[in-house]
This record gives C-alpha cells, structure tokens and sequence, in this order.
C-alpha cells in the first residue's frame, strides 16, 4: 500500500492516528514503532519552536495547558517552513478561536506582540534618517511630509493595557487600567518595546500607511503631541526616509 504525502502528514501530527499502513521496516513489517518515535520527535521539535517564539503566553496559561494548545496548533497549522523560528505566524488567530483560551482575552494580543518581537529582531537592517533632518525641512511644506519605516518597525493595537500586560511577565511591574497599543523597534541589536497612547498609535498607523503628516495629524485629535511621538520614533530608529 502507497501512502501519500497528505495521509503521511495528517498520521504524522495527530498522536491518536495509527501509523499509515505505507509505511514499512527494511523487513516489510509495519514501522509502528519507529514512525512513533519519529512523530513524537517532530512533535516536541515544534512544541519547542512555539515555546521559544511565545514565552509569555506559555507562563500565563501554564505549561500544561501550553503543552495541549500546542498539539492542537500543530494539528491546525502545520509548518509551511522548514525553519523553525517561523513556525507560529497563525499563533494569534488560532488564540482568537480557541475556546480554552477564552478566559484570557488579551491572550491573541500579547501572541501578536511577541510574533512583532520576532518579526523585528529578524528584519532588514536600514540606516535611520540622521535626528536633525526633520529640522532641514521648511515649515510650509511639512503636512506633506511622508516617512518610510524601517522593516523592523510595528505598532500592536489592543483594547487592553497590553505594554503593562507584557512588561508585567517579562520584568514586573503594575498592569495600567487603559488601552494601551506598543510600539516595537530595533534601534540597535534587539527590538525594544514601548506604550503607545491610543492617539499616538492612531497616527502612527496612518503615517506607516503612507499617509502625510498633516492628514495622519487628524488622528490625533485637537492637542495632540506630534514632538513626542516624533522623539521617540527618532530615538528608536525607526524613520529611514523622508519624502516632501
């Protein structure tokens, strides 16, 4: 009997699954055991990627609990990579749907800001605008400014105070009471992470989309700080081109 590639893969990520009837010892018997040993070593190689690339949501909902999402994952969204520290891209909305997860809702949310981690740390390098170029551009030309943003730059929106949320199981720290979006760069080596105000992030977003300042502006609101979100993504790297 041919077993086929599907079958293979499907028997492979399901522990409850007999082993396909195609698959054979040197002698012609069943490789039950071996094609066991096989599918548990490809289990806990996967297991492992997600518990590196999520370390957050593993302590917040357990090892064991982690330990079971993870399986289901896997029998969901098999790896489509053969590099491992890509595996786990449909993390956050598998959280979204996941019925266990419920009780956690911001669960999806830190998922996605860890996926932005490591999304940032791998991204292209690209060299930052210097800090005084913004300073070079005349007054009346400056709301049809538009900025080009580094690769490793992202904003994750959330209705939960997510910065505090992450900050709180990684350093320590109180959980603050509002929504609260994160900034993620990589201004050196390692990405860094940062609160945004929904403001900020609301003109962030636009300015990343392409829009110029001076529309991106209204997202803001009346009063809004453009000097400090500006601060910051200059501290941070995260510009590398100007257009007027």
């Amino acid at each position: 009997m041919i077993t086929t590639q599907t079958e293979f893969r499907a028997a492979l990520l399901d522990p409850a699954s007999p082993s396909p009837e195609g698959v054979r010892n040197p002698d012609g018997m069943h490789a039950t055991k071996r094609f066991d040993v096989y599918r548990n070593n490809v289990a806990v190689s996967l297991t492992d990627a997600l518990e590196t690339a999520f370390p957050v949501v593993n302590k917040m909902v357990g090892n064991d609990f982690f330990l079971a999402m993870a399986g289901a994952y896997r029998r969901a969204h098999p790896p489509k990579s053969p590099v491992m520290m890509f595996y786990g891209d449909e993390m956050p909305t598998f959280l979204t749907d996941f019925g266990p997860a419920q009780s956690v809702p911001y669960l999806a949310d830190i998922a996605r800001l860890e996926l932005a981690l490591r999304h940032s740390y791998h991204a292209a390098d690209a060299t930052p605008i210097s800090p005084d170029a913004l300073g070079q551009i005349a007054p009346d030309t400056l709301p049809n400014v538009t900025f080009t943003f580094a690769p490793s730059v992202h904003v994750i929106t959330s209705k939960f105070p997510l910065h505090s949320i992450w900050w709180a199981n990684t350093h320590d720290g109180d959980i603050a009471k509002v929504a609260q979006p994160t900034l993620i760069t990589r201004p050196e080596f390692d990405p860094a992470v940062d609160a945004l105000t929904i403001e900020q992030a609301a003109v962030l977003t636009a300015l990343m989309s392409g829009e110029a300042l001076g529309t991106a502006l209204r997202h803001g609101g009346a009063g809004f700080d453009l000097g400090l979100l500006l601060g910051l993504l200059l501290t941070r790297n995260a510009l590398i081109s100007i257009k007027t």
